[in-house]
């Protein structure tokens, strides 16, 4: 069937509109296909990440507890070095995660059962300077108080008091007044200061803690008074 005037007319003006046009919008559908390429190749790069972090979290988890499933028992020395070296590949190749302050927490713990405290000190520290990484929530104020309160134990350790003391007194405890108020009470004993310890742990006491530890640091106090 003869196209008509109109029709011709129509496509006339769909030439010119592509002869004006065409190669721009060839131009923009290739820049958004490779954007969203792109973006595609980000997402699952970054979930790729994200699952081998938990993986070696996960891994590090196994590992802490022990056959008979009580964490916190002393790990046997090839289990200890693997955390250890969990911890050191989660802070290079995973920074930003949360998976990575908590693993530096057990790395620390492993350090110590180690007797290097200056690793354990520099796992810690590492959780406190790179405070800002990773989604902030409760948790990670939790997270930041008890690697302050773990730092300001091995501070204490290493025999410098007067640094411990001031970390302690620099922080807000909130929910972790217990636990800060004992640790500046063994500061306070390791300065000779037993007035000040006694005063401390009974704050400790008064916040919550109940521990036989505790208990036995105010008695030898009092049999020593």
């Amino acid at each position: 069937m003869a196209i008509n005037a109109a029709e011709e007319e129509t496509i006339e003006s769909l030439k010119r509109w592509w002869e004006e046009n065409g190669k721009q919008l060839v131009i923009l559908i290739v820049v958004g296909f490779a954007a969203y390429t792109a973006w595609l190749v980000w997402t699952n790069s970054q979930n790729a990440s994200i699952d081998s972090a938990s993986d070696m979290y996960e891994e590090i988890l196994s590992l802490a507890i022990s056959d008979a499933g009580q964490p916190g028992t002393l790990l046997i020395p090839q289990d200890s070095e693997r955390i250890v070296e969990l911890g050191e590949i989660l802070r290079g190749e995973h920074g930003g995660s949360a998976y990575a302050k908590l693993g530096s927490l057990f790395a620390a713990q492993q350090s110590v059962q180690n007797d290097d405290l200056d690793a354990a000190e520099a796992s810690l520290q590492w959780i406190l300077d790179n405070e800002q990484g990773g989604l902030l929530s409760e948790a990670d104020e939790g997270l930041l108080l008890t690697a302050n309160l773990r730092l300001g134990r091995i501070i204490l350790a290493k025999g410098e008091a007067e640094r411990a003391l001031a970390l302690v007194n620099n922080l807000d405890p909130k929910t972790f007044e217990a636990g800060y108020s004992e640790l500046r009470g063994d500061i306070y004993i390791a300065m000779g200061r037993e007035v000040d310890a006694r005063d401390a742990y009974i704050a400790a006491q008064q916040a919550g803690s109940n521990s036989d530890g505790l208990r036995m640091k105010l008695d030898e106090l009092s049999n020593e008074s």
